[in-house]
């Protein structure tokens, strides 16, 4: 497979590899910074000569590996290995269970690796064994297991993580998606660090306040586009939606690193759609930036 072919494939797997990795992490937002990883991982043992037969699983592997040294390193869940043999009873058929990515993060580590690789993403047994560098039995196991703690946590009472921002960082957003409203970008390149960051997820980076000019005149050179205050994870965002479309959820999402009143980062969504799936999202009420459904005053 010559390098354009490889990073053709790498791309076509991300939306499955984001899936995975969201659930790993509990956040489709942290999912999409450890699919990064995984990517430059795979990019650079390619250049090093890396032999794979199996383009998938490998790079499921690294996806496994990458997501655990992500959890590990922030201390944000306890990993508790499983390696037990083959259970007597069987294995309880998947049933279609709504859960949210936290939801996963209360499994042991292999369950939900094996419940993710199995009912998510329909790998096989062998293949959630090579994975998790687990024998067959173990990942039989622990999708058992894994499949009979989700259907408990199911029933319990949903944990709604509401927006938990401070006032100066809501003030920050809010003045950020007002001006978008009002499509005064002007006043937004005024705001920017000069050493800023645009991260067009799945597209380029950019750094350098005179480098990423051109992406707001391209908003601006598209109409469709309505802005809102919101939250997505629980982090203050500014929420797209689509004035084409019912405007019943967000197309895409922007995240705005802060420098104290610089811009630092700007994350944006727009090329990254698999994001959005099953994505734990909020529009803030009256303080929301205008009114979604009136046009730019420009």
């Amino acid at each position: 497979m010559n390098t354009d072919a490889f990073e053709d494939r790498l791309n076509a797997l991300r939306p499955r590899l984001h899936r995975y990795c969201a659930r790993m992490t509990g956040s489709a937002i942290d999912g999409e910074d450890v699919l990064q990883d995984v990517l430059v991982k795979a990019l650079h043992a390619r250049a090093q000569g890396a032999g794979v037969d199996n383009l998938e699983g490998w790079l499921f592997r690294i996806a496994h590996n990458t997501s655990l040294d992500f959890l590990r390193a922030r201390s944000r869940n306890a990993i508790i290995p499983l390696t037990e043999d083959i259970e007597a009873a069987p294995i309880p058929e998947a049933d279609i269970v709504t859960v949210s990515f936290q939801t996963f993060l209360q499994l042991p580590e292999l369950q939900r690796c094996a419940v993710i690789l199995k009912d998510v993403l329909g790998h096989s047994i062998d293949e959630i064994a090579g994975i998790a560098g687990c024998s067959p039995a173990a990942a039989k196991s622990a999708l058992q297991r894994g499949r009979v703690a989700l259907r408990r946590l199911a029933q319990a009472p949903e944990d709604s993580r509401l927006p938990l921002m401070s006032d100066m960082a809501r003030r920050k957003i809010a003045a950020y998606v007002d001006l978008f409203q009002s499509g005064d970008f002007d006043a937004i390149r005024a705001m920017l660090a000069d050493d800023v960051k645009l991260d067009l997820v799945n597209r380029l980076q950019l750094q350098g306040s005179d480098k990423i000019a051109p992406y707001f005149t391209r908003y601006a050179e598209v109409t469709k586009w309505r802005f809102a205050l919101g939250a997505v994870e629980g982090q203050p965002a500014m929420l797209v939606f689509d004035s084409t479309g019912p405007m019943a959820s967000p197309a895409h999402f922007v995240l705005i690193d802060w420098a104290e009143s610089r811009i630092a980062r700007i994350r944006d969504f727009l090329f990254a759609p698999y994001v959005l799936e099953a994505i734990d999202w909020m529009r803030l009420g009256q303080e929301s930036a205008g009114n979604i459904g009136h046009p730019w005053e420009r």
